[in-house]
C-alpha cells in the first residue's frame, strides 16, 4: 500500500505552540508525537526538533528548522465548511493572536500559514453550467474578504 504524503511544515522555534493551536481549532485532531533535542543540540535540550500531529485524521509534522524559510501563500491549506457558522468560527480562531484576513476566504494565522475557509457550496455555485449565475458568484466572492454563504447564494440567484 503506497504511503500518504505528509505535509512537513517548517518553523522557527515554534512548531510546538503551532501544533498546540492548530488542534485546539479543530476536531478530532491530536499531537501524536513530540521529538525533542538532547544534549546534543543543536537546539536547546528539551525544545522540539519535530511535533508530529492529526487534524482530523490528517497528518502533518512541523519542524523547527529556523529562520531560512517562511510561509508564503502560494500554499495553503483550504477547508470546506457547511455552514457560515462554521466559516465564521475557524475564521475568527484561525486569525486569533495576531493572524491576518487577506481576500476570498483567505487567511493568514499568526504563525503566517494560509488557509481557505470555504464554503462547500461555492464550488457548486461556480460550476454550473449556467455561466451567468457561476459569473455573479464569483464577482460577489472578489468582492468578499471572509465568504459569506447568504451573498453567495443571493448572487447565485440573482437577487
Amino acid at each position: 500500500m503506497m504511503q500518504k504524503p505528509i505535509p512537513n511544515l517548517w518553523f522557527d522555534g515554534n512548531a510546538e505552540d503551532a501544533a498546540n493551536f492548530y488542534v485546539s481549532i479543530f476536531p478530532n485532531s491530536k499531537i501524536t508525537n513530540v521529538t525533542r533535542y538532547t544534549e546534543a543540540g543543536p537546539g536547546k535540550p528539551g525544545s522540539a526538533v519535530t511535533v508530529e500531529f492529526e487534524i482530523n485524521g490528517q497528518s502533518f509534522v512541523g519542524i523547527n528548522g529556523g529562520p531560512h524559510f517562511k510561509f508564503t501563500p502560494a500554499v495553503s491549506f483550504s477547508v470546506l465548511c457547511e455552514t457560515q457558522g462554521e466559516i465564521d468560527t475557524l475564521w475568527e480562531k484561525l486569525l486569533a493572536g495576531g493572524g491576518e484576513p487577506s481576500q476570498c476566504g483567505w487567511l493568514a494565522d499568526r504563525f503566517g500559514l494560509s488557509w481557505q475557509i470555504v464554503p462547500r457550496v461555492l464550488s457548486q455555485y461556480l460550476q454550473d453550467k449556467d455561466r451567468v449565475k457561476a459569473n455573479r458568484v464569483m464577482q460577489a466572492m472578489l468582492k468578499m474578504v471572509k465568504l459569506d454563504i447568504a451573498t453567495l447564494k443571493r448572487a447565485y440567484d440573482g437577487a
